[in-house]
């Protein structure tokens, strides 16, 4: 049994003063149907007021499958420790860990890039890594290429906080019976918002241009901690998601993990959705582009492989279709961008230079005489 800690019921209230969570002018735009999870059926927004009790139903629904987010003490201090520092050409990259919670640190990466414009603070990038036993170290370039992007995007003048997911590089004892989260997806998120709750805490940093950016496992992790904390205002997923329905690991997988969508139950990432919901994606009340819908009036943009045998392309398509529909509804449709490389499962160096200047162009990062070679 799980011991899990929570002082009061944690939404709206917490969302709204810790998460940056605002609310937003009606725009003037026409009702949108949209295909709600919970409901399990097409409804109709007309005006703000009725997006926003959607919004929290999803938020809601997304607790239901991950686990409550928990509350945590936002104005106490992260408590950073250094354990080791590397001076590179253009950045130095400290190992650090920060305080989550009570006997919770999260160790980490944490680039500081040697040059910035005079008197400004730098913008920063939460970049989470894909699955591997290496953890932070794949975005920092080892292990397969195309997935340096921390250390580029140092590269390129950002403040720049890799974390290790629980299981993987320095957290690979996580003990996923024994911690106060329901699944190792919340813990991940809970964690990740610690990260930002750092880079607030530095001097350095503009709080208001935070961005999150992963590649596979770190590329839903990205859409799950901007779903749950609008203090992100850019995230970049690359090969991090499809409809739940379009979802298809092939026989052995399915033999292997129980189910279709086995993989997404394990306990380090939502096993309520086998012990819940019985590994039925019917009955998961949330889905992708719902999660999309939340970013908005935010920036996102989705690498998404023609290729990639992890994430059927077909469920992106139809995602980012119905996601459309609430971006235009904040009059905002291109905030919303999708590439489909002829590719596998991999972020491609052409489209990561993109991905890296639509971050630039969101954050309003002006842009050191420094340029990456794309072979990160």
């Amino acid at each position: 049994m799980k011991l899990i800690l929570y002082k009061k019921r944690f939404f709206l209230t917490a969302l709204l003063l810790f998460s940056g969570i605002g609310v937003f002018s009606q725009p003037e735009t026409s009702p949108v149907k949209f295909f709600s999870s919970s409901d399990k059926k097409e409804i109709v927004i007309e005006n703000m007021s009725e997006w926003e009790k959607q919004r929290l139903k999803i938020l809601r629904g997304m607790e239901d499958a991950m686990g409550k987010l928990p509350e945590w003490p936002v104005l106490r201090e992260t408590d950073m420790q250094i354990t080791e520092e590397s001076a590179e050409k253009h950045y130095t990259r400290y190992t650090i860990t920060i305080k989550a919670y009570e006997k919770e640190r999260v160790p980490a990466y944490l680039y500081i890039p040697h040059k910035k414009v005079k008197d400004d603070k730098f913008p920063a990038i939460i970049a989470l890594h894909p699955t591997g036993a290496l953890g932070k170290k794949i975005v920092d370039g080892e292990g397969l290429a195309n997935r340096g992007y921390a250390k580029e995007l140092a590269e390129r003048g950002y403040v720049v906080i890799a974390p290790d997911y629980p299981s993987f590089g320095d957290l690979e004892n996580f003990n996923f019976e024994a911690d106060r989260y329901e699944s190792g997806t919340m813990a991940a998120i809970f964690y990740h918002m610690r990260c930002i709750d750092y880079l607030n805490e530095r001097d350095d940093v503009d709080p208001d241009r935070i961005g999150v950016i992963g590649h596979s496992l770190g590329g839903h992790n990205a859409m799950f901690l901007a779903a749950f904390d609008n203090r992100i205002k850019v995230i970049v997923s690359s090969c991090g998601w499809t409809q739940f329905e379009y979802y298809d690991i092939g026989k052995s997988a399915i033999e292997r993990y129980g189910g279709r969508l086995g993989p997404w139950a394990q306990d380090r990432y939502m096993p309520l959705i086998r012990d819940k919901y019985n590994l039925d994606g019917e009955k998961i009340p949330f889905n992708f582009h719902e999660i999309i819908a939340l970013f908005a009036p935010r920036a996102f943009f989705s690498n998404s492989p023609l290729n990639d045998s992890n994430f059927d392309v077909r469920g992106v398509v139809k995602g980012i279709a119905e996601a459309q529909k609430i971006y235009n509804f904040f009059g905002v449709p291109d905030q919303l961008r999708v590439r489909y490389p002829e590719a596998e499962h991999d972020f491609p160096p052409e489209v990561r230079m993109e991905a890296y200047r639509f971050i630039d162009e969101v954050l309003k990062h002006w842009i050191p005489s420094v340029e990456t070679d794309g072979k990160g």
